[in-house]
């Protein structure tokens, strides 16, 4: 039923990531809504999901992940030719307080300039 659901678009990556434990990856926080004309048996919608990966592809991301501090990003989901389900994953660096700081400053003076810029062409 996740399949039929994401055929359907309702997969949502927002907020998920990837984890390494076991020498396996999994996915974590992803979204796929319940299929519509499933039965009791329907998936839960939030479950951690295994994403199945060559080994030596493990290995490598895992010591990048642990040497690096990097985190494992879900970039998007897709079908392949032959209609099974993958998932891009990108190794991303987080945002440092600062950064995010300069990111809000950033976002509140456009916001500021776009409400100047509305106010003048209603005034006129």
């Amino acid at each position: 039923t996740e399949v039929k659901s994401l055929r359907l678009g309702k997969g949502n990556l927002q907020d998920s990531f990837a984890q390494i434990s076991n020498n396996e990856v999994l996915l974590q926080n992803c979204h796929i809504s319940p299929y519509d004309f499933g039965n009791r048996f329907n998936h839960e919608p939030l479950r951690t999901r295994k994403l199945l990966m060559h080994k030596a592809e493990i290995r490598r991301l895992f010591a990048k992940v642990r040497e690096k501090g990097l985190t494992l990003i879900p970039l998007q989901m897709y079908f392949n030719e032959k209609g099974r389900v993958k998932v891009e994953l990108a190794l991303a660096k987080g945002k440092k307080l600062f950064d995010k700081r300069e990111d809000i400053a950033e976002r509140d003076a456009k916001r500021d300039v776009d409400r100047a810029i509305r106010d003048q062409q209603r005034n006129g």
